[in-house]
């Protein structure tokens, strides 16, 4: 597992305060202290401000939750009173370099910056049949039609928010290819891996690996059967290959519960579960969200 890069104290600190006392009839303030970023055994995934990667800023004190977007994408916004702080999905496709987020809080709009660190991940070279790779006029069609559809999906933005965010793997296995490897096939470059690849034999269960709800199942092209699971407030899971799915849309699952089983659908080359993790509409890094 790519080891996470050290966060930031200065740009995303967690913040332990106490905030109220009980004396007499009335609540007083009492002071807070900084402390060190925490570990990303808390229940949040670990921050790596890299494109793929997630960061983990600060928003401070609030007595409401405040809105967060990134452009127009609005972002997961978690804790309480004492402190919030933004979970944001980079992009794979984001530059390095200078970044931000825009607030909308009762005290009015304001922004917070930080950067974007560079990461180079592994790229393959393959030589292939030429049809394996250029699309006919009518599997160009139907990927089109499926791409349309499932960026309605990956646009969920539900209530309620997720209790915890630290992702136990849902299948057993190998890891046969991890997130942001970028395929070159016949000299063409392809987009970067999406997910993590976990080899297993056809039929093995997949199960959530935590509670969430269904919001599509479907046969598609690239990803043959494929679920995707909405955790809340944009955090989403998909599992692509299945040979089997075994829920519905709409459906409420609780972590453990099995929802399809491994197969080799689409266009793969032997039986594996792909398993995505997306954040504000960005696939980042699974491997950032393991428990350990």
């Amino acid at each position: 597992m790519p080891m996470p890069e050290p966060a930031r104290p200065t740009e995303s600190p967690r913040l332990q305060r106490r905030l109220l006392l009980q004396a007499g009839s009335g609540l007083a303030l009492l002071p807070w202290l900084p402390s060190a970023q925490a570990a990303a055994t808390d229940g949040w995934p670990a921050d790596s401000r890299v494109p793929g990667g997630v960061t983990r800023l600060s928003l401070g004190p609030a007595a409401e939750r405040p809105q967060a977007y990134a452009g127009d994408i609005p972002l997961l916004v978690l804790g309480d009173a004492i402190e919030w702080t933004a979970l944001v999905g980079i992009p794979l496709s984001a530059p390095t370099g200078p970044a931000e987020i825009k607030l909308q809080t009762a005290s009015g709009p304001r922004s917070i910056a930080y950067t974007v660190r560079d990461k180079k991940y592994s790229e393959q070279r393959l030589k292939v049949a030429p049809k394996t790779v250029d699309l006919s006029a009518a599997d160009n069609a139907r990927y089109e039609r499926e791409r349309d559809h499932q960026q309605t999906v990956m646009a969920t933005f539900s209530t309620p928010l997720p209790a915890q965010m630290q992702l136990p793997v849902p299948v057993p296995g190998r890891r046969s290819s991890s997130f942001g490897l970028r395929r070159v096939f016949n000299g063409q470059s392809r987009n970067p891996h999406s997910g993590m690849d976990i080899a297993a034999a056809t039929g093995t269960p997949v199960k959530a690996p935590i509670d969430g709800k269904i919001i599509d199942v479907g046969d598609y092209f690239f990803n043959g059967h494929t679920i995707w699971m909405d955790h809340g407030g944009g955090f989403l899971t998909m599992y692509c290959h299945l040979s089997a799915t075994q829920v519905t849309v709409g459906q409420s699952v609780r972590a453990g519960e099995v929802i399809g089983k491994v197969g080799a659908t689409g266009r793969v080359t032997g039986p594996h579960l792909h398993w995505g993790v997306m954040l504000n509409r960005s696939m980042v890094d699974p491997a950032l969200f393991l428990t350990a």
